[in-house]
């Protein structure tokens, strides 16, 4: 396939399989990192952090996202914590697809779609629905396929492995556990 693709990057070890399979699919494959959802700060760092390794390692060129924008996502999921993935998957997809529109790339897609832990027709629905409205391709493959190898390579490379996936609410599920004491 011929073309130039931005590719959304939540993370670097999520980033491994895709861009394997892909980078020899493309004339030009440019990541973006647009994760607003991510808290702590120093947990945003760390993930650009790696990715920025990554690429100086790899020859990706990637754009990273000037603005970290954690007060609008937080002000558009307070109160609909259970929706929380919905409004953050279909935002970065969104902004994905306008800079693609801006920037003159004939697709876009993202690394969202390797993760067996997020909602992935979702993804998938909201990819084809901006493709609609923006007027690029949404480049849909189901990553999934390549999670032990992505797992690997991300080991391989000795990325840094972020155990939740970004927002404080996946923080707070992760580690946080209620003990169950009974009232005497």
């Amino acid at each position: 396939m011929n073309g130039k693709l931005l590719l959304h990057i939540c993370c670097a070890p999520c980033l491994m399989y895709p861009y394997k399979s892909l980078k020899d699919e493309f004339d030009v494959i440019i990541g973006y990192f647009y994760n607003p959802n991510i808290h702590p700060y120093t947990e945003y760092l760390k993930r650009q952090n790696t990715l920025t390794d990554f690429s100086d390692n790899s020859g990706l060129k990637v754009i990273l996202e000037k603005e970290y924008k954690m007060e609008e996502f937080l002000r558009s999921v307070v109160f609909r914590e259970e929706n929380r993935c919905y409004y953050c998957l279909s935002s970065r997809l969104e902004k994905t697809a306008a800079l693609a529109k801006a920037s003159k790339f004939d697709y876009f897609s993202t690394t969202l779609l390797y993760s067996k832990h997020q909602k992935h027709d979702f993804i998938k629905e909201t990819g084809f629905n901006l493709e609609k409205k923006y007027g690029v391709k949404f480049y849909y493959r189901d990553f999934r396929e390549g999670y032990k190898e992505g797992i690997e390579l991300s080991h391989a490379y000795n990325l840094y492995r972020q155990n939740y996936c970004g927002c404080i609410y996946s923080e707070k599920e992760r580690f946080y556990k209620k003990e169950h004491k009974a009232c005497l």
